[in-house]
Protein backbone atom coordinates (compact mmCIF):
# COMPACT_ATOMS: atom_id res chain seq x y z
CA UNK A 1 0.00 0.00 0.00
CA UNK A 2 1.26 3.44 -0.75
CA UNK A 3 2.44 5.49 2.19
CA UNK A 4 -0.34 7.99 2.94
CA UNK A 5 1.24 9.57 5.97
CA UNK A 6 2.08 13.23 5.64
CA UNK A 7 4.72 15.15 7.45
CA UNK A 8 4.15 18.55 8.97
CA UNK A 9 5.74 21.39 7.06
CA UNK A 10 9.06 22.47 8.47
CA UNK A 11 9.03 25.91 10.04
CA UNK A 12 10.90 28.45 8.03
CA UNK A 13 10.60 31.40 10.39
CA UNK A 14 13.03 31.99 13.21
CA UNK A 15 10.10 32.97 15.41
CA UNK A 16 8.68 29.44 15.10
CA UNK A 17 12.08 27.85 15.82
CA UNK A 18 12.38 29.72 19.15
CA UNK A 19 11.00 28.08 22.30
CA UNK A 20 7.53 29.11 23.39
CA UNK A 21 8.81 30.98 26.43
CA UNK A 22 11.34 33.01 24.43
CA UNK A 23 9.22 34.14 21.50
CA UNK A 24 9.35 37.93 21.14
CA UNK A 25 6.13 39.73 21.95
CA UNK A 26 4.47 41.78 19.30
CA UNK A 27 4.47 45.47 20.16
CA UNK A 28 0.92 46.56 19.58
CA UNK A 29 -0.34 50.12 19.67
CA UNK A 30 -1.96 49.50 23.05
CA UNK A 31 1.24 48.12 24.55
CA UNK A 32 3.26 50.98 23.09
CA UNK A 33 0.87 53.52 24.58
CA UNK A 34 1.18 51.76 27.95
CA UNK A 35 4.99 51.92 27.81
CA UNK A 36 4.91 55.59 26.88
CA UNK A 37 2.44 56.39 29.68
CA UNK A 38 4.48 54.54 32.29
CA UNK A 39 7.69 56.24 31.14
CA UNK A 40 6.11 59.69 31.28
CA UNK A 41 4.64 58.99 34.70
CA UNK A 42 8.02 57.84 36.04
CA UNK A 43 9.71 60.92 34.58
CA UNK A 44 7.15 63.25 36.17
CA UNK A 45 7.58 61.62 39.58
CA UNK A 46 11.39 61.53 39.41
CA UNK A 47 11.82 65.09 38.16
CA UNK A 48 11.35 66.79 41.58
CA UNK A 49 14.01 64.55 43.13
CA UNK A 50 16.37 65.15 40.24
CA UNK A 51 15.79 68.90 40.47
CA UNK A 52 16.51 68.76 44.21
CA UNK A 53 19.88 67.10 43.62
CA UNK A 54 20.78 69.52 40.83
CA UNK A 55 19.84 72.57 42.91
CA UNK A 56 21.98 71.29 45.78
CA UNK A 57 25.09 71.35 43.59
CA UNK A 58 24.30 74.72 41.96
CA UNK A 59 26.82 77.41 43.04
CA UNK A 60 24.33 80.21 43.87
CA UNK A 61 21.30 78.00 44.53
CA UNK A 62 18.92 80.46 42.89
CA UNK A 63 15.45 79.41 41.82
CA UNK A 64 14.65 82.58 39.91
CA UNK A 65 15.24 80.99 36.52
CA UNK A 66 12.91 78.09 37.27
CA UNK A 67 13.63 74.35 37.06
CA UNK A 68 16.79 73.49 35.15
CA UNK A 69 18.73 70.30 34.56
CA UNK A 70 21.96 71.96 33.44
CA UNK A 71 24.62 73.13 35.92
CA UNK A 72 27.60 75.00 34.56
CA UNK A 73 29.91 74.78 37.58
CA UNK A 74 28.64 72.07 39.95
CA UNK A 75 29.95 72.25 43.51
CA UNK A 76 29.45 70.56 46.87
CA UNK A 77 29.81 73.77 48.89
CA UNK A 78 26.15 73.59 49.95
CA UNK A 79 26.80 70.32 51.77
CA UNK A 80 29.79 71.83 53.55
CA UNK A 81 27.71 74.85 54.63
CA UNK A 82 24.98 72.48 55.76
CA UNK A 83 27.39 70.77 58.14
CA UNK A 84 28.53 74.15 59.44
CA UNK A 85 25.00 75.52 59.95
CA UNK A 86 23.82 72.77 62.29
CA UNK A 87 24.97 69.54 64.00
CA UNK A 88 23.84 67.52 61.00
CA UNK A 89 25.27 64.17 62.06
CA UNK A 90 23.64 64.47 65.49
CA UNK A 91 20.30 65.33 63.86
CA UNK A 92 20.57 62.38 61.46
CA UNK A 93 21.43 60.08 64.37
CA UNK A 94 18.41 61.38 66.28
CA UNK A 95 16.12 60.64 63.34
CA UNK A 96 17.54 57.15 62.90
CA UNK A 97 17.34 56.30 66.58
CA UNK A 98 13.79 57.56 67.03
CA UNK A 99 12.58 55.90 63.82
CA UNK A 100 14.14 52.55 64.73
CA UNK A 101 12.80 52.67 68.30
CA UNK A 102 9.31 53.60 67.11
CA UNK A 103 9.36 50.84 64.50
CA UNK A 104 10.46 48.14 66.93
CA UNK A 105 7.88 49.18 69.51
CA UNK A 106 5.08 49.14 66.94
CA UNK A 107 6.14 45.67 65.78
CA UNK A 108 6.11 44.34 69.33
CA UNK A 109 2.83 45.91 70.45
CA UNK A 110 1.14 45.41 67.08
CA UNK A 111 2.01 41.72 66.76
CA UNK A 112 0.94 40.91 70.33
CA UNK A 113 -2.35 42.79 69.97
CA UNK A 114 -2.95 41.20 66.57
CA UNK A 115 -2.52 37.72 68.07
CA UNK A 116 -4.93 38.59 70.87
CA UNK A 117 -7.58 39.90 68.47
CA UNK A 118 -7.01 37.19 65.88
CA UNK A 119 -6.68 34.08 68.02
CA UNK A 120 -7.97 34.65 71.56
CA UNK A 121 -11.60 34.74 72.62
CA UNK A 122 -12.62 37.18 75.33
CA UNK A 123 -15.63 39.29 76.19
CA UNK A 124 -15.91 42.55 74.28
CA UNK A 125 -13.21 41.69 71.75
CA UNK A 126 -15.11 43.06 68.76
CA UNK A 127 -16.03 46.25 70.60
CA UNK A 128 -12.45 46.91 71.64
CA UNK A 129 -11.19 46.25 68.12
CA UNK A 130 -13.82 48.57 66.67
CA UNK A 131 -12.68 51.29 69.09
CA UNK A 132 -9.10 50.75 67.90
CA UNK A 133 -10.19 51.19 64.29
CA UNK A 134 -12.19 54.28 65.21
CA UNK A 135 -8.99 55.99 66.33
CA UNK A 136 -7.80 55.91 62.71
CA UNK A 137 -10.33 58.64 61.95
CA UNK A 138 -8.83 61.02 64.53
CA UNK A 139 -6.16 63.26 62.93
CA UNK A 140 -2.91 63.98 64.73
CA UNK A 141 -3.69 67.70 64.86
CA UNK A 142 -6.55 66.96 67.28
CA UNK A 143 -4.30 64.99 69.59
CA UNK A 144 -1.36 67.39 69.70
CA UNK A 145 -2.70 69.61 72.51
CA UNK A 146 -3.82 66.76 74.83
CA UNK A 147 -0.53 64.94 74.28
CA UNK A 148 1.46 68.10 74.95
CA UNK A 149 -0.44 68.73 78.21
CA UNK A 150 0.12 65.14 79.25
CA UNK A 151 3.85 65.32 78.55
CA UNK A 152 4.08 68.64 80.39
CA UNK A 153 2.42 67.24 83.52
CA UNK A 154 4.78 64.27 83.42
CA UNK A 155 7.74 66.62 82.88
CA UNK A 156 8.78 64.73 79.75
CA UNK A 157 8.83 67.58 77.24
CA UNK A 158 12.06 68.06 75.33
CA UNK A 159 13.10 64.42 75.79
CA UNK A 160 13.58 61.45 73.50
CA UNK A 161 10.74 59.63 75.24
CA UNK A 162 8.33 62.42 74.32
CA UNK A 163 9.22 61.91 70.65
CA UNK A 164 8.69 58.16 70.80
CA UNK A 165 5.69 57.89 73.15
CA UNK A 166 2.85 58.68 70.67
CA UNK A 167 4.11 56.04 68.25
CA UNK A 168 4.52 53.15 70.69
CA UNK A 169 1.31 51.56 69.36
CA UNK A 170 -0.45 51.95 66.04
CA UNK A 171 -4.08 51.10 65.30
CA UNK A 172 -3.25 50.64 61.63
CA UNK A 173 -0.39 48.30 62.53
CA UNK A 174 -2.69 46.21 64.72
CA UNK A 175 -5.24 46.01 61.92
CA UNK A 176 -2.61 45.07 59.34
CA UNK A 177 -1.08 42.32 61.47
CA UNK A 178 -4.48 41.02 62.59
CA UNK A 179 -5.37 40.42 58.95
CA UNK A 180 -2.13 38.48 58.55
CA UNK A 181 -2.71 36.44 61.72
CA UNK A 182 -6.19 35.47 60.56
CA UNK A 183 -4.66 34.25 57.30
CA UNK A 184 -2.62 31.61 59.15
CA UNK A 185 -4.51 28.28 59.26
CA UNK A 186 -5.86 27.48 62.73
CA UNK A 187 -4.95 23.83 62.20
CA UNK A 188 -1.35 24.77 62.95
CA UNK A 189 -2.40 26.17 66.32
CA UNK A 190 -4.43 23.06 67.09
CA UNK A 191 -1.53 20.77 66.21
CA UNK A 192 0.82 22.76 68.41
CA UNK A 193 -1.71 22.71 71.27
CA UNK A 194 -1.94 18.93 71.02
CA UNK A 195 1.86 18.81 71.36
CA UNK A 196 1.60 20.83 74.57
CA UNK A 197 2.45 24.32 73.27
CA UNK A 198 0.95 27.34 74.96
CA UNK A 199 -0.01 30.70 73.56
CA UNK A 200 3.48 32.16 73.96
CA UNK A 201 5.11 29.30 72.09
CA UNK A 202 2.47 29.33 69.35
CA UNK A 203 2.92 33.07 68.96
CA UNK A 204 6.72 32.91 68.79
CA UNK A 205 7.23 29.67 66.84
CA UNK A 206 4.26 29.60 64.45
CA UNK A 207 2.56 32.97 64.07
CA UNK A 208 5.54 35.31 63.90
CA UNK A 209 7.47 33.39 61.19
CA UNK A 210 4.37 33.19 59.00
CA UNK A 211 3.46 36.89 59.18
CA UNK A 212 6.93 38.22 58.34
CA UNK A 213 5.79 39.88 55.08
CA UNK A 214 3.13 41.87 56.93
CA UNK A 215 5.58 42.78 59.69
CA UNK A 216 8.09 43.96 57.08
CA UNK A 217 5.38 46.12 55.54
CA UNK A 218 4.51 47.64 58.90
CA UNK A 219 8.19 48.20 59.67
CA UNK A 220 8.76 50.21 56.50
CA UNK A 221 5.58 52.27 56.92
CA UNK A 222 6.34 52.98 60.58
CA UNK A 223 9.93 53.93 59.80
CA UNK A 224 8.85 56.32 57.05
CA UNK A 225 6.17 57.92 59.23
CA UNK A 226 8.62 58.52 62.08
CA UNK A 227 11.36 59.74 59.74
CA UNK A 228 9.06 62.31 58.12
CA UNK A 229 7.27 63.40 61.30
CA UNK A 230 7.31 67.18 61.73
CA UNK A 231 4.34 68.49 63.72
CA UNK A 232 4.80 66.54 66.95
CA UNK A 233 8.60 67.13 67.21
CA UNK A 234 7.97 70.82 66.48
CA UNK A 235 5.62 71.02 69.47
CA UNK A 236 7.53 68.97 72.00
CA UNK A 237 11.20 69.69 71.23
CA UNK A 238 13.12 72.88 72.03
CA UNK A 239 16.76 71.77 72.16
CA UNK A 240 18.88 71.70 69.04
CA UNK A 241 20.53 68.48 70.26
CA UNK A 242 17.18 66.65 70.11
CA UNK A 243 16.09 67.91 66.70
CA UNK A 244 15.09 65.51 63.95
CA UNK A 245 15.71 66.03 60.24
CA UNK A 246 12.37 67.71 59.39
CA UNK A 247 12.92 70.26 62.17
CA UNK A 248 16.51 70.83 61.11
CA UNK A 249 15.46 71.48 57.52
CA UNK A 250 12.84 73.96 58.68
CA UNK A 251 15.51 76.05 60.43
CA UNK A 252 17.41 76.46 57.15
CA UNK A 253 14.76 78.78 55.69
CA UNK A 254 15.47 82.40 56.57
CA UNK A 255 12.91 85.15 57.14
CA UNK A 256 13.97 87.28 54.18
CA UNK A 257 16.46 85.26 52.12
CA UNK A 258 17.00 81.54 51.79
CA UNK A 259 20.00 79.66 50.41
CA UNK A 260 18.06 77.12 48.43
CA UNK A 261 21.09 75.05 47.54
CA UNK A 262 21.69 74.44 51.26
CA UNK A 263 18.01 73.63 51.80
CA UNK A 264 18.07 71.21 48.87
CA UNK A 265 21.27 69.64 50.20
CA UNK A 266 19.47 68.97 53.46
CA UNK A 267 16.54 67.53 51.52
CA UNK A 268 18.87 65.14 49.69
CA UNK A 269 20.34 64.02 53.01
CA UNK A 270 16.84 63.31 54.32
CA UNK A 271 15.58 61.59 51.15
CA UNK A 272 18.45 59.19 50.42
CA UNK A 273 18.20 56.99 53.57
CA UNK A 274 14.43 56.53 53.38
CA UNK A 275 14.63 55.83 49.64
CA UNK A 276 17.22 53.11 50.28
CA UNK A 277 15.07 51.57 53.01
CA UNK A 278 12.03 51.54 50.75
CA UNK A 279 13.88 50.04 47.77
CA UNK A 280 15.37 47.28 49.93
CA UNK A 281 11.97 46.41 51.43
CA UNK A 282 9.84 46.91 48.32
CA UNK A 283 9.44 43.17 47.74
CA UNK A 284 8.30 42.63 51.34
CA UNK A 285 5.80 45.49 51.09
CA UNK A 286 4.18 43.98 47.99
CA UNK A 287 4.14 40.52 49.58
CA UNK A 288 2.68 41.88 52.80
CA UNK A 289 -0.10 43.76 51.03
CA UNK A 290 -0.98 40.68 48.98
CA UNK A 291 -0.84 38.44 52.04
CA UNK A 292 -3.19 40.57 54.12
CA UNK A 293 -5.60 41.25 51.26
CA UNK A 294 -5.23 45.05 51.34
CA UNK A 295 -5.44 46.69 47.93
Amino acid sequence: MPDTTTTAPRPTSREHLAPAGTRPRRITARRLALYVGVTLGAAIMLFPFLWTVITSITPDGTLASGPTLIVEDPTLDAYARLLEAMPMWRIVANSFGIAIASTLLQLVTGSMAAYAFGRLTFRGKNVVFALYLATLMIPLQVLVVPLFIQMTKMQLNDTYFALIAPSIASAFGIFLLKQAVEGVPRELDEAATIDGAGHLRIFGRIILPLIRPAMATLAVLAFMASWNSFLWPLVVIRSTELMTLPLGLATLQGQFTTEWNVVMAGSVVSIVPIAIVYLLAQRHIIAGMAHTGIK
